[in-house]
């Protein structure tokens, strides 16, 4: 191992890349936490991964590939096992002339090389690829090949269901219990697609799993329908609810850790006629970023968004459809305002979210602590700013609209398809016209659009058809992308980026709510005074290749 580290240093010696000294340094650090030389570099800002690539390329001879754009042979891939694939952080890409040609970040792991040699049977040609891109890949390689190894144990295993649900509710077997295993390997699956929900559905004689990710399901297989139960009663059994209940709908909870990502799982059962659907709502709370940088305005919207929450009081609505983001931006406000100054009470459901130096607060149905009975409360509590989670009701509404008048800062969501919209979706529910121009501060309305890969997105001369959708007909050779799809990401598209409608309330809209107006004229001045729509957010992100006008069109978005 020494020989190994020392090769290795003096290679990015040789580089000139590093100093006598640092190496000293980093061989030290290496003796007492058994890190790779390379990962004490990079942790340490003085080498990159790309820069630790290009050292071993130039200096030993390796190819480089961009395993994300290589035109990967499925076969060569599967010629070994996915653990054998995450244990070295390789992966067989292609076979040559008789060659397995196989990526891996660190091609002087000889013990590695001689593994796959042996377990392959082949000649190999080592390329070197960055070590996240080539865990990418094979998490997308080999993600359900455990399931699927798991499934045809747990289809062998020969027991009635009676006797999976006692072995379940047995802890000391019940990690060994293959049902177990089974979903434990779903749920990994979803987490390492990040994906938002865990779809387990049954049919007449079969039941899907699909994850969503990216707005979008997926189908990652099939089950028997004698799986169902032992499933769902293992679901159950973690999210604390009653498995021998199987007639009414069940909601549960569970705090996870996986891959050392802190997961909080939200579980909702529904009876149908061929048995009872579950959904599974991940919430990746490490990943979570509050901060109003992170939340994608354009210049334009961020001068009104800071606008909005300059103001002492009033009420602030987000408003959109399910899976818009809203509940990021609602917490990207609160973080805003989380000073030790502001006493801060939300009435949520559920909480997504714990904030240090909040109180939040769940609603709980079963006790009669619904959204208006715990608004009413919280404002005996002497709040400065109240969050509700969702205004579902007249009742909620007028408390919220009166709690604003009363010098409190609310904020909420509602579901509206714009910012102008939503004011006549409170005239509907029975909100005076004076209250909500006397009430509403602000109204962010947003969505959320599949970005584009920049690995694999296609460039081409945009049609007149679409010239027109964008309102640029008298532009020459617009170039546009479209999805192509590669190693690296899901059908051409790879995360989801927020576009949104910020509409002040300035007096002149104020004064034609109080008078009745057309909402069209209220949208007209919103756009006067500076209001970006979503349409042109949307048409900005086209324009500038970040999305394709599919997609705009494709969630109805219009001028």
């Amino acid at each position: 191992m020494l020989k190994r580290n020392l090769k290795f240093g003096e290679l990015l010696l040789n580089s000139g890349k590093i100093k006598k000294e640092e190496l000293e340094m980093a061989l030290i650090e290496q003796k007492n936490t058994n890190k790779k030389l390379g990962e004490i570099f990079v942790e340490k800002g003085i080498l990159t991964n790309t820069d630790i690539i290009n050292i071993l390329s130039t200096q030993l001879g390796f190819r480089k590939v961009d395993v994300r754009k290589y035109p990967i042979n499925i076969k060569a891939v599967h010629m070994i096992p996915g653990s054998m694939a995450r244990k070295y952080k390789l992966i067989p890409i292609d076979k040559i002339e008789g060659k397995l040609i196989v990526a891996m970040s660190d091609p002087l792991n000889f013990y590695a090389r001689d593994d796959i040699k042996l377990f392959t049977k082949m000649d190999l040609e080592i390329v070197i690829s960055l070590e996240d891109e080539t865990m990418s890949i094979i998490d997308k390689y080999f993600s359900n090949e455990s399931s699927k190894k798991i499934l045809e144990e747990f289809e062998e295993y020969e027991a009635v269901d009676e006797r999976l649900e006692e072995e379940l509710l047995e802890e000391a077997e019940v990690a060994s219990a293959p049902i177990v295993r089974l979903l434990n390997s779903i749920i990994e699956q979803a987490v390492r697609n990040k994906a938002s929900d865990i779809h387990i559905e049954p049919f007449s004689d079969y039941v899907r799993v699909r994850i969503r990710v990216d707005g979008d399901l997926t189908e990652i297989m099939t089950l028997s329908k004698n799986n169902l139960s032992p499933i769902i009663t293992r679901i159950k059994i973690i999210g604390k609810m009653n498995i021998a209940e199987k007639r009414i709908p069940q909601d549960g909870r569970i705090d996870i850790n996986i891959f050392d990502r802190d997961i909080d799982m939200r579980i909702s059962i529904l009876p149908t006629v061929y048995g009872e659907k579950t959904v599974i709502r991940l919430l990746d709370k490490s990943g979570f970023n509050y901060s109003k940088e992170a939340l994608g305005l354009s210049e334009n919207n961020l001068k009104n968004f800071n606008d909005i929450l300059s103001k002492p009081y009033g009420i602030i609505l987000v408003t959109g459809p399910t899976g818009s983001g809203k509940t990021t931006t609602l917490y990207s406000i609160l973080k805003e305002f989380n000073k030790i100054d502001k006493n801060i009470i939300t009435v949520e459901d559920p909480v997504e979210y714990k904030l240090d130096g909040v109180n939040q607060v769940q609603v709980n149905t079963k006790t009669g602590m619904n959204f208006a009975s715990g608004l009413r409360s919280i404002l005996r509590q002497d709040p400065d700013i109240i969050m509700i989670g969702e205004i579902r009701d007249v009742e909620t509404a007028e408390i919220a609209v009166r709690a604003s008048i009363t010098g409190h800062l609310v904020i909420s969501t509602l579901h509206t398809n714009d910012s102008p919209s939503t004011v006549a979706r409170l005239i509907d529910m029975g909100i005076e016209h004076y209250l909500i121009s006397s009430s509403i501060i602000g109204i962010i309305s947003q969505r959320l659009l599949k970005v584009l890969c920049n690995n694999c997105k296609t460039s081409y001369k945009a049609s007149n058809e679409e010239k027109e959708i964008l309102g640029v007909s008298s532009w020459d050779d617009l170039i546009l992308y479209k999805p192509n799809g590669c190693n690296s990401c899901n059908g051409g598209y790879k995360g989801r980026k927020a576009i949104h409608e910020i509409m002040v309330m300035e007096d002149n809209i104020k004064r034609k709510i109080k008078q009745d107006i057309d909402i069209e004229i209220i949208r007209d001045q919103a756009l006067k005074n500076g209001m970006n729509t979503l349409f042109k957010e949307a048409r900005e992100l086209v324009l500038n290749g970040d999305t394709s006008i599919s997609e705009v069109l494709k969630i109805g978005i219009t001028d």
